[in-house]
């Protein structure tokens, strides 16, 4: 039956999408702006001239955190940071799902390691006694320790187990009988046909990685092992320009000072930083609303 449009429902959505268009640009004002920034002269972001447009057009800014080994070093330790991160927490991720997504029948000791799992998300061992398990394991200074400590997201692994345990067990049944494992199942059966919330904890796992910072400051001590957000936070705080310009002779400073100023060198940072995440996220945004609703239905 199709709803006949009447002036009230016209109303609604006209109101509706004008809201909706006002606040998805209300967010991504800030980007503009930022990306604006970067690509102005010294003289115009220190005026205040830069609004939504680059002023005096110019990449000094980009040619420069191009050529600086602090920041590209930063920037590729965050890569390998989300790779092997996000393998490893999704596989931990995923077989401890699995086994959890199954009735009690099948998995008899289910609700106790669901109250396992579900109590370490109120209650922590802090972060004292998880450094002292990093240090006392050699992991300071590996890359190990920003991806084994947070290893399991319990939040996510609730996603799975309930999109799991929502797929019709008909399938599993017929599996069975056909005599196939668990372990075929699971990566036969349940992986393909579980996308939609797949997606969107690599999502999350991936800007997870991607924006943490605070492991970085801990278990890092050398900064060249730092993830670009640990770095990203140690410019931003940095008066002084002349120390995010890296090791220049005084009159190169002088001559890069005229195009560039920290403004516009933080802005080039901060957009390149951002700018993995917003070129992903438009591929995986169709699964992530899906697996969101379809993995939260069940408890």
């Amino acid at each position: 039956m199709v709803k006949k449009s009447n002036l009230s429902r016209k109303i609604f959505v006209i109101c509706n999408t004008v809201f909706l268009v006002s606040f998805g640009l209300l967010c991504l004002f800030p980007y503009v702006h930022i990306f604006a920034l970067s690509l102005s002269s010294s003289t115009a972001s220190s005026t205040g001239q830069v609004f939504l447009w680059p002023v005096e057009f110019n990449l000094t800014s980009y040619e420069h955190i191009i050529k600086k080994p602090d920041f590209m070093t930063s920037f590729w330790v965050s890569i390998k940071r989300v790779a092997l991160g996000l393998v490893v927490q999704m596989i931990v991720t995923v077989l401890a799902a699995y086994p959890l997504s199954k009735d009690k029948a099948t998995f008899r000791a289910r609700s106790v390691f669901v109250w396992f799992f579900v109590i370490t998300m109120f209650f922590s061992g802090g972060l004292i006694p998880t450094f002292l398990i990093v240090s006392s394991v050699g992991l300071i200074d590996s890359l190990w320790a920003l991806v084994l400590p947070g290893a399991l997201s319990v939040y996510n692994m609730t996603l799975l187990l309930n999109f799991f345990r929502n797929l019709p067990k008909e399938m599993e049944e017929s599996a069975f009988i056909d005599g196939a494992g668990h372990f075929t199942i699971l990566t036969r059966i349940i992986l393909p046909t579980s996308l939609p919330v797949l997606a969107t904890v690599a999502l999350f796992i991936t800007v997870g990685h991607w924006n943490a910072w605070f492991d970085g400051m801990i278990y890092m001590s050398k900064p060249q092992n730092q993830p670009m957000q640990t770095y990203m936070k140690n410019i931003v705080i940095t008066p002084d320009v002349t120390k995010m310009l890296g090791s220049f002779s005084s009159s190169e400073i002088v001559e890069l000072l005229k195009r560039i100023s920290e403004r516009t060198l933080k802005s080039a940072q901060i957009f390149v930083g951002a700018l993995p995440i917003m070129v992903i996220y438009p591929f995986l945004q169709r699964f992530f609303i899906k697996g969101i609703v379809i993995g939260s239905v069940k408890g």
